[in-house]
């Protein structure tokens, strides 16, 4: 991809003809989607509410129509998420990520930066996220019968190990949860804000120090407790999401009696009672292969130990899910999840990148999973 260079403004020619991007500077942008402001809001009517499709603590996405009839999701940063990245950093990610192309991937379709504002332009899914139509009242999980939720769980997996391991440099996600999971017209999944996240550099280093960013209930207890981010801290957070996907329990609920109780101790105290079945949602009325369900579970178990190095790495996560066995020698090796049941369990307050912010990891975030309204 050709280089790009400092510039103050571009603006972007029709959006039926967009294989070159003019900045005011002169220089051409090959192949890269740079939007104005003006086009975006004419494209979403002006940002209107009715056109709201989804809010989190990134940023506010709208339905829009581009003057070629295309349908797009425009994702308008939040004002912190503004002040993490100069324009020059800014459009150089959007440009390496813009050619990142996989099936389980959500399609970035161009970006636009006009002063301080940021957004982000992605292909439209029709059904929204796994948090909107799959979790919350029965009445959106009996839609999805055991074939679609398989088929979602290994669309994940992969997604995720082309991130992890196909791609130079390696992507690490930091933020896989039900709201981060599109689904297009035909329920397929893919994998959203990947490209939020930060990039593996070097394939040789094997984590990075940064801020901690996540969702309580998904984030892996190391990642929080000492900043050091792998790929295993994604695996991690897509075991809670199988689990929720097989169980259609969020990774957080509330009893009137216990309180706060966490999906994954649920699930590894069934385990250790050897009733797993249980754990099945029972929307489902026990149509599903039972041996089937009972390997997704164990498989969410392995992803979600405490112990990093035991984990599986995605590729091995997508091969054990597609041929219903698990890679290990015995059961008894599936050790304990472990899990970051609360903010005091995480060192705020210091500066040297291993610090949390308390709105990354809240209890108000960890609700997050409920369907958001329209």
């Amino acid at each position: 991809m050709q280089k790009l260079v400092p510039f103050f403004k571009c603006f972007s020619t029709s959006s039926a003809s967009r294989n070159k991007t003019e900045c005011r500077s002169g220089t051409i942008v090959e192949k890269f989607p740079v939007f104005s402001y003006n086009e975006l809001k004419a494209a979403t009517q002006q940002f209107r509410p009715s056109n709201n499709i989804g809010k989190g603590h990134i940023g506010s996405v709208y339905k829009g129509w581009l003057r070629d009839g295309s349908v797009v999701a425009v994702k308008v940063l939040s004002v912190e998420f503004e002040s993490m990245r100069g324009e020059r950093e800014f459009i150089s990610e959007i440009a390496a990520l813009c050619d990142i192309r996989h099936e389980n991937l959500v399609g970035l379709r161009g970006c636009c930066v006009d002063g301080a504002k940021r957004l982000l332009v992605y292909d439209y899914m029709p059904n929204n996220s796994l948090a909107k139509t799959f979790l919350g009242e029965e009445k959106n999980r009996i839609k999805f019968r055991w074939k679609l939720r398989k088929e979602i769980s290994i669309g994940v997996a992969k997604g995720l190990a082309y991130l992890h391991e196909e791609i130079k440099p390696h992507i690490v996600h930091r933020d896989i949860k039900p709201r981060n999971i599109l689904l297009d017209e035909n329920f397929k999944p893919k994998v959203g804000d990947f490209g939020l996240s930060k990039l593996f550099r070097d394939s040789n280093i094997s984590h990075l120090s940064t801020g901690v960013a996540g969702t309580l209930g998904y984030i892996a207890p190391e990642y929080a407790l000492s900043g050091h981010l792998t790929r295993k801290s994604d695996v991690y957070s897509f075991g809670v999401l199988l689990m929720e996907i097989v169980t259609g329990c969020r990774a957080i609920g509330f009893d009137l009696q216990f309180g706060e109780q966490f999906l994954v101790h649920k699930v590894w105290e069934m385990y250790k009672a050897n009733n797993l079945l249980e754990m099945v949602d029972k929307v489902l009325e026990g149509d599903f292969p039972e041996e089937e369900a009972l390997v997704f579970l164990k498989i969410g178990l392995l992803c979600v130990q405490e112990t990093t190095r035991l984990r599986p790495n995605m590729s091995s996560v997508v091969k054990m899910l597609m041929n219903n066995e698990i890679d290990i020698n015995g059961e008894e090796e599936i050790s304990r999840p472990g899990v970051i049941a609360n903010l005091k369990d995480v060192k705020l307050g210091h500066n040297n990148n291993n610090n949390v912010s308390s709105s990354a990891i809240s209890p108000s975030n960890a609700s997050s999973m409920s369907p958001q309204p329209r």
